[in-house]
């Protein structure tokens, strides 16, 4: 019986040794998880802060598209004015558009539209044309006029 006495202690001791080891071994897990955790943290706080960084840098973007957009506005606005005032010619409900493109192409149309009816107006113009001046005045035909007539239109009595 001692011989069993003997073993339980070493047996418990063993146990004890055994489960200090596997805290030990727990503990370990657990640091090394908290280090991960810690890792994991600042990795988030890292993160979040590349994504404040980039809502600030789109808010500023944002900000400058609408900057650019108001002056791009302003530009097309003053070179269409520009436009209609170097070319009286062509009627300022004409030309429309809200890009480049678009006003210099309905200036191109309004100026064939203008071209053509001013051809037409000219066209118009030749058929009705009359001669300046008062017309060529001719002698009057005193061929039919009998010789007594003849001497009274001389003396200016009667016309012809």
């Amino acid at each position: 019986m001692a011989d069993k006495e003997k073993k339980e202690p070493n047996t418990m001791e063993e146990e004890l040794n055994r489960l200090k080891a596997k805290v030990s071994q727990l503990e370990e897990l657990v640091a090394q998880k908290n280090r991960q955790f810690s890792k994991l943290e600042q990795a988030i706080a890292d993160k979040d802060s590349q994504i404040n960084n980039l809502k600030q840098s789109l808010a500023e973007a944002d900000e400058q598209q609408k900057h650019l957009s108001d002056s791009l506005a302003q530009s097309i606005a003053s070179y269409k004015a520009l436009v209609i005032s170097a070319n009286p010619e062509v009627p300022e409900e004409l030309v429309s558009g809200d890009t480049i493109e678009a006003i210099d192409q309905s200036q191109a149309r309004a100026k064939k539209l203008v071209s053509k009816v001013r051809q037409g107006l000219e066209a118009e113009a030749m058929q009705t044309r009359f001669p300046s001046g008062a017309p060529v005045r001719t002698a009057p035909d005193l061929s039919s006029l009998s010789p007594k007539e003849k001497i009274q239109y001389a003396m200016g009595g009667v016309s012809p």
